[in-house]
This record gives structure tokens, C-alpha cells and sequence, in this order.
């Protein structure tokens, strides 16, 4: 055989295994005929919720199957727009800044995907959060309930404070102000008393909301109010004054405040149902759980949800629905309560969690009675991700006491509004 005859058989060989590769690597069955489809979650610990939930389901689903993939959350919301724009998404993901995707038309609409009934036994705030211009963007998966504080026992009862004080303080100016009294009295005790810091959900939020002031009116960032002025003042004093860790610890470790509070170092830790189950496995000693310290217009929360969104270009439509069906099911919710690992956003699942650690002595209707009061938004918008991502920037100076208050609040703002119009 010429040599010149080998090669050219040797190129279209080449070509053969090259388009055969192609074709395999974009294959969406297994080989056995079921078509498959990709969802995309950030969080680990909720892979084997999901794993139960669609194991019942492809049980009755023979023809499919849901392959999960993890992202984890630093690097999350920047490879979703890059695979979205580029079309290699997942065909569902986890969302909570939907917006953007919605209005270029790149998700499911779930109203007209699975009817005008779907929403009717999700959580009412949680159906809020993601509607938008009349029209359902996501299912809701599980939603944080309020914000509430963990204490530990040993360390108030070395204090001589009873439990029963923290759901009586408040915090604001002058004579008011009977919570950093009580974080003295702790801190006495303790290395911190409080972990006031940089965390948005379970920080900020509820301090410029107790005080009355909002983070975003129609779409545009208000939070350099006067009363904004005023929570993000008492938080950095309590920094500044040694109540709480230092802000070079929190800026660069988000998990440094629970950790203190599971080493007995911390007090008091204000956060959300998410942090419950670690606490419940990891502390060695005595805790609880009590409400929000009031502010001068009572106590305020926030309630985030978690909701999988359907990819508009997904090459199986259908799939996409009946998968996004059985997720928004009692019977395909319910998996994320029965460990106690977050609270379902189907209300009839939320018994389910309750249930669960109320079996275990643990008391979280400070979580849900908080609700029961007014809600401070956390916003969202056209180019909310780039804008809260520019704000927090500006915040994190301002806390580690390098930018005054007012200044730092009005950067933030203008911070913000940059990073919309760029968008």
C-alpha cells in the first residue's frame, strides 16, 4: 500500500472515531434508551435529599433520569451566566437570582409548563420571590423561615442570663438600647458575645429592617437612609467596642462566626434554619434557640427561598416539566424535611421539619413566629447579582472601620447603581 494511501485511510479513520466521540459526548440517554437530564445544585449536603426524591421518581418514570451536579457556591452564579449565554447549562438549576434569565427569556415559565394550580400549595413568600411580570420562573424547593439567634446555655448561665431575657431586648439609640448591655454582660464570659458582621441575610437585613428602612424600593437601592444609617452605626460600634469578632476574621471566613459559637467562643449567633442541623450534630454543649432582639420599629426578618429553574433551551421540554412537577410535589418535597436538613416550600411538607426537631427537643418556632411580623425584602432586579456583589464590596470596608457609616452606605448605593447600568 503507497504511503500516501495509508494516510489518507489513516485520516478518515481519524474522522470516523472524531465524529463517533461527537456523537457520543452528545448523547442524552445512557445507551439503554432513557433520555437524561442534568440538574445543577450548590450545596452537597442536598444531593442525597435529591437522590431519594428522584429515585421514587424515576421509578415511575422508567424512560428518565436526573444526574445531579454540584457547583459549589464561590464560583456558582458566575459559571451559570457564562453556560447559560454559551448554552451549555443543565437543563434544571438551582436559582435565587432569577432575573436576568427571565427577562432574556432563558428559563422555563412554570405557570404555563404545569398550570395555573402549581403554585397553589408552595409557600406563599416563596411564589412571591419568584414571580415576576405575572409569570412563575422556578419551583420552589425549601425556603430559610426567619432569623433567629442560637445561644448557649453554659455560657448565659455563667452570665446570669436567663434565656427568657433575649426574647425581651431591643436594640437603638439611648435608653432604648437594652441589648448591648446584655452583650457586656456576655462578653464577660466569653471571648464575643454577638456575631455582628458582614452577613447580609442574616445581619444586615433584619437591623436596616427593624429599623425601618428597606434595601431596595422598586428596584433601586435605598439602604442609605437614615435608618440605614442608623443599623449599620450600632453594628460597627459593636465591632468596634469588642462585642463581637473582629471584621478582618468575618471578611475572610465566612464560617468564623459559627465555628466561635460551636467552640463555645461566641455567645450568640444569629442566622437561619441552614446553620441548624451542623449545630444540632457539632455542639458539645447545652443550646437553644430564641427570637430576633426588637429594633425601633419591632422585629423584622427576611425569608429566602430556593427555587430549580427550568432551562428554556433544554433539548427534552418535556422532561424538563414532569421532572419540575414531581420537584414542586408533596411527595417530591417532602425528602428535604425528613432529616431536618431545611424547610420544604410545599406548605403541607413543613409539618414534616417541625415534627423532626421538635422530636428532638428542639424548639425552632423562633424561625416561623418571627414571620408573623413584617418582612424586609432582599431584593433583586435586572443586574442584581454584579450590583449586590459591588454594594458588599463597599460594606466590607465599612465594617472592618475604614469607611464612616454615612459615606460608606452613600458609596455602596452609587456601587450598586454602577454595576446595574453596566449590566
Amino acid at each position: 500500500m503507497k504511503t500516501s494511501t495509508r494516510v489518507l485511510l489513516g485520516l478518515a479513520l481519524t474522522m470516523a472515531l472524531l465524529v463517533a466521540a461527537a456523537l457520543w459526548l452528545g448523547r442524552t440517554d445512557d445507551g439503554s434508551g432513557r433520555t437524561v437530564l442534568r440538574l445543577r445544585v450548590w450545596d452537597e449536603q442536598f444531593v442525597a435529599p435529591y437522590r431519594a426524591s428522584l429515585a421514587e421518581f424515576e421509578r415511575a418514570n422508567p424512560d428518565l433520569e436526573v444526574r445531579i451536579t454540584v457547583v459549589p457556591w464561590a464560583s456558582y452564579q458566575q459559571k451559570l451566566r457564562l453556560d447559560v449565554a454559551g448554552g451549555t447549562a443543565d437543563d434544571l438549576f438551582w436559582t435565587n437570582l432569577y432575573e436576568d434569565y427571565a427577562d432574556a427569556g432563558r428559563l422555563v415559565d412554570v405557570g404555563a409548563a404545569l398550570g395555573p394550580d402549581a403554585a397553589s400549595g408552595w409557600d406563599p413568600a416563596a411564589v412571591t420571590q419568584y414571580t415576576r411580570a405575572g409569570k412563575l420562573w422556578a419551583v420552589p424547593q425549601f425556603v430559610d423561615g426567619g432569623t433567629a439567634v442560637f445561644y448557649n446555655r453554659d455560657l448565659l448561665a455563667a452570665a446570669g442570663v436567663d434565656p427568657g431575657e433575649l426574647d425581651a431586648v431591643r436594640w437603638g439609640p439611648g435608653a432604648d438600647d437594652t441589648f448591648r448591655p446584655l452583650l457586656r454582660r456576655l462578653a464577660a464570659v466569653a471571648p464575643w458575645a454577638y456575631n455582628a458582621a458582614d452577613d447580609f441575610q442574616s445581619i444586615e437585613l433584619p437591623y436596616l429592617g427593624s429599623a425601618g428602612g428597606q434595601f431596595q424600593r422598586d428596584e433601586r437601592f435605598v439602604f442609605d437612609s437614615p435608618q440605614g444609617v442608623a443599623a449599620f452605626t450600632y453594628l460597627t460600634r459593636l465591632i468596634a467596642d469588642g462585642l463581637a469578632p473582629s471584621a478582618a476574621d468575618t471578611e475572610t471566613d465566612s464560617e468564623f462566626a459559627k465555628n466561635a459559637f460551636l467552640q463555645g467562643k461566641l455567645a450568640l449567633f444569629q442566622s437561619g434554619t441552614y446553620n441548624l442541623a451542623q449545630i444540632a450534630r457539632q455542639a458539645p454543649f447545652d443550646w437553644g434557640i430564641a427570637m430576633l432582639p426588637r429594633g425601633p420599629v419591632g422585629r423584622v426578618s427576611t425569608n429566602n427561598a430556593i427555587g430549580v429553574a427550568g432551562n428554556a433551551a433544554s433539548a427534552h421540554p418535556d422532561a424538563v416539566r414532569r421532572v419540575l412537577t414531581w420537584l414542586g410535589s408533596a411527595e417530591g418535597n417532602r425528602h428535604f424535611a425528613q432529616d431536618g436538613a431545611t424547610v420544604p416550600a410545599v406548605v403541607a411538607d413543613q409539618r414534616i421539619y417541625r415534627d423532626f426537631w421538635a422530636a428532638r427537643g428542639i424548639d425552632v418556632s423562633p424561625f416561623f413566629d418571627v414571620l408573623a411580623g413584617p418582612r424586609i425584602s432582599a431584593g433583586g432586579g435586572p443586574g442584581f447579582t454584579a450590583a449586590l456583589e459591588a454594594v458588599q464590596n463597599v460594606l466590607g470596608e465599612m465594617f472592618r472601620g475604614r469607611i464612616p457609616v454615612p459615606e460608606a452606605l452613600s458609596r455602596a448605593r452609587a456601587a450598586g447603581e454602577a454595576a446595574v447600568r453596566s449590566g
